[in-house]
């Protein structure tokens, strides 16, 4: 977990694939928030398509590199939760602050990846590292 948390961590703009309700793949820029009760969390705005068809099919896949040529995918199962330590957490982040202003907005959502898989691998030739979380 702790390779996973710090690849995340270092890299701080993954890119997150889902299904959308028109049954075609979208991918869209999103930040990790942090770990937090063992459990990956990020954080969305309910009013957005991304939460819309998280709901619809919670199924999703992150992605990102880094400047070495490394790479992590993570897949899991987006669990939405009201839970305000989690929203507090995420409130740390000036983008997020400045975006919800404060953990009660009622818009901000926050969710956990279930059933978490990563894989963490690059060019060197080596085998892929793989995590269930």
């Amino acid at each position: 977990m702790d390779e996973v948390v710090k690849f995340l961590r270092d890299n701080p703009v993954q890119y997150l694939a889902t299904i959308g309700r028109d049954g075609k793949g979208k991918c869209r820029p999103f930040m990790f928030m942090g770990l937090l009760d063992g459990k990956l969390w990020f954080c969305t705005n309910n009013q957005k398509d991304v939460y819309k068809d998280m709901q619809a099919n919670p199924n999703v896949e992150i992605s990102v590199s880094s400047p070495t040529f490394a790479w992590i995918r993570l897949h899991g199962r987006a669990v939405f939760e009201d839970n305000m330590q989690a929203k507090e957490m995420c409130m740390a982040n000036p983008i997020v602050k400045g975006q919800y202003g404060d953990a009660s907005n009622p818009i901000f959502e926050v969710f956990y990846l279930a059933d978490a898989h990563a894989v963490i691998a690059d060019f060197s030739g080596e085998p892929p590292r793989e995590y269930s979380l």
